[in-house]
């Protein structure tokens, strides 16, 4: 099961009405995966500068000073933004390695969900509606985001097995879908030094584009890749620093619709959650082809 939502914003007016859209549309995906969920959202940071999105069981006791223990590690300037479970760092572009490497000294209970000069990832255990409330999406604005309420099939109900997954700056993934040799890609693309914190398929395979493109693909190229290279049947939502894109596999046994306006671009496993966008009626709706890449950038 699990339901994918995703939005492209063309239209910048819009922009502060990103996190009630993209909150409505994965509420209405409820019964498709009722056990977690999570947004990324896309917004604007300040020149030079870069976040990291951190989660806690015991945000009292772990966000309490951290700002002040991490500003003298990284010798800089740290913001920090409490939201809920979550806080978001920013700090300067050239300290995020330091400052991540930081964090598993200061707070080791603390978890990455995300790093990138603009993206933001809240994800939790819970109804979509209740996640969204606890962290206020509805008044998050941004240019683009994807969402995702999972029905865990092939790892435990915990936060970090929930979607989306952030495996390089500003990249991050949705998945509906089971990958079926995510264990050997897993391993390899740990021996080839990339990141990967937990056992979830969806995990891999944003890994696995993550290291396409360190090896020079573009987005688009590695989502082709993916193709050839990732087996099962999947349907991947992508987000960048400034682009969405969305591929199926050969087979796309699992549901997607798509629609476009002047003002957006916008996914949805399902049509009604879509139904409630301005201007759908007027849209060009279509079912997204399999083993083809779609991509739009800003």
């Amino acid at each position: 099961m699990c339901g994918i939502v995703g939005l492209f914003l063309k239209d910048k007016t819009m922009e502060t009405q990103l996190g009630a859209m993209l909150s409505d549309m994965l509420i209405t995906m409820t019964d498709r995966g009722p056990d977690s969920a999570g947004i990324a959202i896309y917004g604007d940071t300040a020149e030079n500068t870069s976040k990291i999105t951190v989660q806690s069981d015991t945000p009292d006791m772990d966000f309490n000073s951290l700002k002040i223990d991490l500003e003298k590690q990284v010798k800089g300037d740290v913001n920090l933004r409490v939201q809920s479970t979550h806080a978001v760092l920013e700090l300067a572009l050239d300290q995020v390695n330091s400052a991540r490497l930081a964090l598993e000294d200061l707070r080791p209970n603390l978890r990455v969900m995300s790093i990138g000069e603009s993206l933001e990832i809240y994800k939790e255990v819970g109804l979509p509606k209740n996640v969204a409330a606890r962290f206020e999406i509805k008044r998050m604005s941004g240019s683009h985001g994807i969402g995702h309420t999972r029905m865990a099939t092939e790892s435990a109900v915990t936060t970090m097995g929930a979607h989306p997954f952030n495996t390089g700056s500003d990249q991050c993934l949705v998945h509906n879908g089971s990958l079926s040799n995510h264990n050997s890609l897993r391993r390899k693309l740990r021996r080839d030094g990339v990141h990967i914190q937990t056992e979830n398929d969806t995990e891999v395979g944003a890994a696995y584009l993550t290291w396409k493109m360190q090896n020079g693909s573009s987005l688009g190229e590695a989502l082709e890749s993916s193709l050839k290279d990732l087996d099962g049947f999947f349907t991947f939502v992508v987000g960048t620093k400034d682009g969405f894109g969305v591929v199926r596999d050969p087979i796309a046994c699992k549901p997607a619709v798509m629609a476009e306006t002047e003002q957006y671009v916008a996914f949805g496993s399902e049509y009604r959650a879509l139904v409630n966008l301005p201007g759908i009626e007027q849209a060009r709706v279509w079912e997204p082809e399999p083993a083809t890449v779609y991509f739009w950038k800003h």
